[in-house]
């Protein structure tokens, strides 16, 4: 039996720190102009960002009162937002960040094919409420008709340092299925089959996230602990953790190097032992477009002693 735990999912935490472009609509333009700043939004049903959107802020020597002229078919919530970004830079504060929300579709060589999602909501300067959610549809973690199907869902905080190039989340899940509190063993052997648990498990777990304009490095740890049933004889304790880091070779490229150890820390089965599941090494590539949209693919060996072949992840998703 086995347990798996993403967030924040590999480097794919990466996405989960991002932040979407605004958008507006109509072919019309804003200009805001002051003697500090220059703040120029061209939309034609494109971002406000990149080369599609034509993002520019000038700052110059003395402040003033910023003018507004407006076209015909910019939306409020866009003026606003352009004020507001305006007014922070004329004041040399920082514009306030958005919410945000990740989606990340995952599949690996022994967890299978496992959807995630993680959204950021600002509640201070430097801190986000997080939570984040994994939907295991692997087989062998259930019934295979979804009685039991592991379902994963969290809390927790974002810390942003260092002008949000660090970002520090310790986070706590629940699990729900039957895979950590499989129950009782009858006379086969077997976990007797009760269906689905409610808080199967609980998950504390600390995801550290860096990333600047050529390093990006990402490391989690998230122990899986059984809640229900955990001194009954079918129960599990797993440790999961990774570590990557890689080189930006363009806004759009980076490669680096992926360390992953799945670990059974405790069996309460009749004759059970713990064990290490896998030690995986291996490099990973990965593309990410302006928009948020990102994929990365990482391949290598399984490392641990009697190790059984290779192994391979991808994941792809989107920030918005």
């Amino acid at each position: 039996m086995t347990v798996r735990f993403a967030c924040a999912v590999s480097a794919l935490t990466l996405a989960c720190a991002l932040s979407a472009p605004a958008f507006a609509q109509g072919p019309d333009s804003v200009a805001i102009d002051a003697a500090a700043t220059t703040l120029v939004v061209t939309t034609a049903g494109k971002s406000a960002e990149g080369e599609a959107g034509g993002f520019d802020l000038a700052r110059a020597a003395a402040p003033a009162a910023p003018t507004i002229a407006l076209g015909t078919g910019m939306s409020d919530v866009a003026v606003s937002s352009a004020v507001m970004a305006a007014a922070a830079a004329a004041q040399g504060t920082p514009a306030p960040r958005d919410e945000r929300f990740s989606v990340v579709l995952n599949q690996d060589a022994f967890f299978g094919f496992y959807p995630t999602f993680n959204g950021l909501i600002p509640v201070s300067e430097n801190v986000d409420l997080s939570f984040y959610g994994i939907m295991w549809t692997t087989d062998a973690f259930g019934t295979g008709i979804g009685s039991d199907l592991w379902t994963e869902f969290g809390i927790g905080a974002n810390f942003l340092l260092n002008d949000g190039k660090l970002q520090i989340k310790p986070q706590v899940g629940l699990t729900n299925g039957a895979l950590l509190s499989g129950g009782v063993v009858n006379n086969q052997g077997n976990p007797t089959r009760t269906g689905g648990n409610f808080a199967d498990g609980i998950v504390p777990s600390l995801t550290v996230n860096y990333s600047d304009d050529s390093f990006e490095a990402e490391y989690y740890g998230g122990y899986y602990a059984a809640l229900r049933n955990r001194n009954d004889n079918a129960a599990l304790d797993f440790l999961h953790t990774w570590i990557n880091a890689g080189y930006k070779f363009t806004s759009q490229f980076s490669a680096g190097a992926h360390y992953e150890l799945l670990s059974n820390t405790r069996n309460t089965f009749p004759g059970g032992s713990t064990a290490v599941a896998y030690q995986w090494f291996g490099p990973y590539v990965q593309l990410s477009l302006k928009k948020g949209f990102f994929a990365r693919f990482t391949a290598g060996a399984d490392i641990e002693e009697g190790g059984d072949g290779d192994f391979y992840k991808l994941a792809f998703g989107m920030s918005f």
